[in-house]
């Protein structure tokens, strides 16, 4: 029941991230000023596409945990979804993190802390 709980924790706080990644894209992108079309396409696409990632690591993470999360593909969804979100958190680490914005300085720590709380429910 532990490594459950950890788990759907660890999942839950990758899709509460995901979806917080979306509302803000529109004030994000006109944060850039005046540039071009294409640039505030690309920073939009990006944008979305990170929230929509997490949201779909999260809720695999859920479903692969209600189907069963005892059996060895469900361990490897758990470990490869998990190094997934430690690279978020070092690309973010080394970029993000410096930016003067505090939601972008708590991306390593919400991508590494999900990480661990997967790990540690899926042994």
């Amino acid at each position: 029941m532990t490594n459950q709980i950890l788990l759907y924790l660890g999942s839950a706080l990758t899709v509460i991230w995901g979806v917080a990644h979306l509302f803000p894209t529109r004030s994000v992108v006109s944060g850039f000023g005046e540039i071009s079309t294409d640039n505030k396409q690309i920073i939009t696409m990006e944008w979305i596409v990170e929230g929509v990632a997490l949201i779909f690591i999260g809720v695999l993470v859920s479903v692969v945990t209600l189907i069963g999360y005892e059996t060895d593909v469900a361990r490897a969804v758990f470990i490869t979804s998990s190094a997934a979100r430690v690279v978020l958190a070092l690309v973010s680490l080394f970029t993000g993190y410096r930016v003067d914005y505090l939601p972008f300085k708590l991306c390593p720590f919400i991508f590494g802390g999900s990480a661990v709380l997967v790990l540690a429910g899926a042994f």
